[in-house]
């Protein structure tokens, strides 16, 4: 069995749960288990909010420059472990080795854009009303963050958080999805030998929420929350951070439309298509839900996916060449079943897939075919709810108004693509479209420079850019009176 980090990572040292309890982390591909990891309480979160409020005072005090180069040095320590990083993540997770290292890299490139950006939060000089006054704004620190992080990306979601909250001078404890907690270790080993002060930095396991999240939101030293997960548990999340006023940035769940028109560019649609609807398996919250084709090019277009969608090779994410590997838990593999089934007694078709595959070698893992459905219809499931799974259901449609009228009836609003030649139409759409992150002729959106973050009930606040920044700080207005001129 392979060494993998099972402790918890509180005050810069690697410690057992306070009761001893642990939980099993299994490999979705195979169903075995892989490591038994540190199962943290409420006694555990508090030592780590502890040892994070010890160590923000020092940290925020750090000058910028020097906070950047620990941050810098991180990045670089990981970039030369990639290979290894990938494969506990695949290990974990089930998604191919490619995958894992793009995601890898992706998050580091968020360290190292957050190490530069934090050493240009600038402050403001504002006119004064009086020759006696002087008027400043600074940006400082907000004080404690918590990162709860879920298991489709298990680096990336924390490395875009956890380099924004250190480059603002923010201490951060991570607790991370108990189905994926190992890549998250890793990201506190790896910082650990940058030299980041101990405390800065805390990764805190645990096998339910339940055992650690009240403690997170009751304790009013926790400044600022950042979380990525489902609609309902940010709500909660929501109404608990009320009590201490924290300052929350929630990144929830969505259900992109893919909208292609009948001017547009069908081999670049296409591409781009395949590319964000089987990223992880659909196991995104920015996948492709709803596939909207202009009539005219439908079934042309349609064909063409299912040629390529069934040409995917499916298997173990740690073999060479697998594009689809498990979905993360069997529950998961249910609700795609469930949507599936739903669509087809509803009147859908399935052009290819629809099923788990019949392999021997995959007969123990998570699998679900790429599966593609036609005649679909705004009244069921897959209209309705995400799927999170490699389903590719087509809606077809016939005027823009329309389309852009279906593609808004949902309660998300997190990310949204459309596909057309028409530079008119790419104007009107892109504004008319109610969603926080919009591709018009780009399904891949992902940049470390870009805000990212939803509309609606898909969540508040921006990851990426100066505004992933401003997450975690706080600005102060500060009026110096008394001035006397010689």
């Amino acid at each position: 069995m392979t060494d993998y980090l099972t402790k918890l990572f509180i005050d810069g040292t690697w410690q057992d749960a306070a009761a001893g309890e642990t939980f099993p982390v299994l490999d979705p591909a195979t169903g075995l288990e892989i490591a038994r990891v540190a199962d943290a309480n409420a006694d555990d979160m508090t030592r780590a909010i502890d040892g994070a409020e010890a160590a923000q005072p020092a940290w925020a005090a750090l000058p910028a420059l020097e906070r950047s180069k620990i941050i810098r040095r991180a990045a670089e320590i990981a970039r030369a472990d990639i290979q290894r990083l990938a494969e506990v993540m695949t290990a974990e997770h089930g998604k191919p080795v490619a995958q894992s290292i793009g995601e890898l890299n992706y998050g580091l490139d968020f360290l190292e854009w957050f190490a530069e950006e934090g050493r240009r939060t600038y402050g403001t000089t504002v006119p004064s009303t009086g020759p006696d006054k002087r008027i400043t704004a600074i940006r400082q620190a907000a004080g404690v963050s918590v990162a709860i992080t879920p298991w489709n990306f298990p680096s990336l979601q924390i490395l875009r958080k956890l380099g924004a909250a250190l480059a603002a001078g923010c201490s951060m404890v991570v607790k991370p999805a108990a189905l994926t907690p190992i890549s998250a270790l890793e990201i506190g080993r790896f910082f650990a030998e940058a030299g980041l002060p101990a405390g800065v930095l805390q990764v805190v396991t645990s096998s339910k929420a339940s055992r650690v999240s009240p403690t997170i939101m009751a304790d009013s030293r926790v400044r600022v929350l950042s979380f990525t997960g489902s609609t309902e548990v940010g709500k909660i999340l929501m109404r608990e951070g009320a009590a201490t006023m924290k300052r929350l940035s929630l990144e929830l769940g969505g259900h992109a439309p893919f909208i292609v028109f009948d001017d547009a560019d069908v081999d670049h649609a296409l591409e781009q298509l395949v590319a964000v609807k089987m990223r992880n398996m659909g196991q995104t919250c920015v996948s492709a839900n709803r596939i909207f084709v202009q009539r005219g090019i439908a079934p042309e277009f349609t064909r063409r996916l299912v040629e390529r969608l069934s040409a995917m090779p499916i298997g173990l994410g740690s073999e060479e060449g697998v594009e689809v590997g498990p979905l993360i838990e069997d529950a998961a593999v249910q609700k795609v079943e469930a949507h599936v089934a739903d669509a087809v007694a509803s009147g859908a078709s399935v052009a290819t897939g629809g099923k788990r595959p019949t392999h021997e070698s995959l007969a123990n893992g998570h699998f679900y075919e790429p599966t593609v459905l036609t005649g679909v219809t705004d009244d069921m499931l897959v209209a309705r709810d995400e799927t999170f799974g490699p389903v590719a259901p087509i809606f077809e449609f016939d005027t823009e108004e329309e389309v852009v009228r279906r593609a808004n009836n949902s309660p998300y609003g997190l990310a949204a693509y459309f596909f057309t030649r028409d530079v008119n139409r790419v104007v009107r759409v892109s504004e008319a479209l109610q969603y926080g992150t919009v591709g018009a002729n780009d399904g891949t959106i992902s940049a470390v420079q870009a805000p990212f973050g939803g509309v609606k009930e898909s969540g508040i606040g921006r990851e990426g850019g100066h505004w992933g920044m401003e997450e975690y700080m706080d600005t102060k207005y500060i009026s110096l009176a008394g001035l006397t001129r010689p």
